[in-house]
């Protein structure tokens, strides 16, 4: 069938739905759209210790997936599909929090890293070094690349996580429309934070701006970005941590301006 004619249906069932929202219809829409929920829950589960079990990140998935069908509002003029991957994340992220799945010491030793680097960047104005970093720490850069494999646990967050670090806001999804953007991540986003985000990226590595771009922006894996930078996936899911904590660390800083 061709993709208009199927645009076409499943515009003209989102209206039969919008006037009579029975078991029926859902469920055609669930089937629609669940390769999303696939799709968000293989990202998630990239990097993710081997005892997390995608499929039950996909039937966590599938509750945001029905949260999103039953709250999605056509004339807030945002995209289903948006909306809908926003939602699906959130609810797996929602689930494993739920599990208390990263030990309280590697939370401890999060915590200590992000303080690290706000004390670094607020006294030397920029990103800095591994090496500075460790030594911040008081531990060495082998000791430094260990503790980034423990913090990957935490690393699995949402750019709408880290825009919103150190700020009292709800969802981004809930507030913003979606200009008929391409970029189903940065129409969450609003100008001031799209700005803030942007400057925080700058100051990152050119290796750590590579992956944030292409993970983030491209939708590639961390299998892939590796291929693309010569390296292991577990190197860059290395790199991948460090930026994030780079992020935190900076957004949280320019939060508390």
């Amino acid at each position: 069938m061709p993709a208009n004619e199927v645009e076409a249906g499943i515009q003209a069932l989102w209206r039969e739905f919008q006037c009579q929202p029975d078991q029926r219809l859902r469920e055609r829409l669930v089937l629609h759209y669940a390769p999303l929920v696939k799709y968000v829950a293989g990202r998630v589960g990239t990097g993710l210790p081997t005892h997390v079990d995608v499929g039950d990140l996909v039937q966590s998935g599938i509750f945001g997936l029905l949260d999103a069908i039953e709250k999605f509002d056509p004339e807030r003029g945002l995209r289903f599909e948006t909306y809908a991957m926003q939602r699906i994340r959130g609810a797996i992220l929602d689930d494993l929090r739920s599990q208390d799945w990263v030990p309280r010491v590697v939370r401890s030793r999060l915590r200590e890293a992000e303080r690290a680097l706000e004390r670094l960047g607020a006294r030397l104005h920029r990103t800095p070094t591994d090496a500075e970093l460790a030594d911040e720490l008081g531990i060495s850069i082998d000791d430094l690349r260990d503790l980034y494999g423990q913090l990957q646990l935490t690393s699995v967050v949402a750019l709408e996580d880290l825009v919103s670090a150190g700020k009292d806001s709800g969802s981004l999804v809930d507030t913003l429309p979606d200009d008929d953007a391409v970029d189903p991540v940065a129409v969450l986003v609003d100008r001031d934070n799209r700005r803030q985000l942007a400057e925080a990226i700058a100051q990152l590595t050119e290796r750590d701006r590579i992956v944030v771009s292409l993970y983030y922006f491209e939708s590639l894996t961390l299998a892939e970005i590796g291929k693309v930078l010569g390296v292991t996936e577990s190197r860059v899911s290395q790199l991948h941590t460090r930026a994030v904590l780079r992020l935190r660390a900076r957004l949280t800083e320019q939060a508390s301006v």
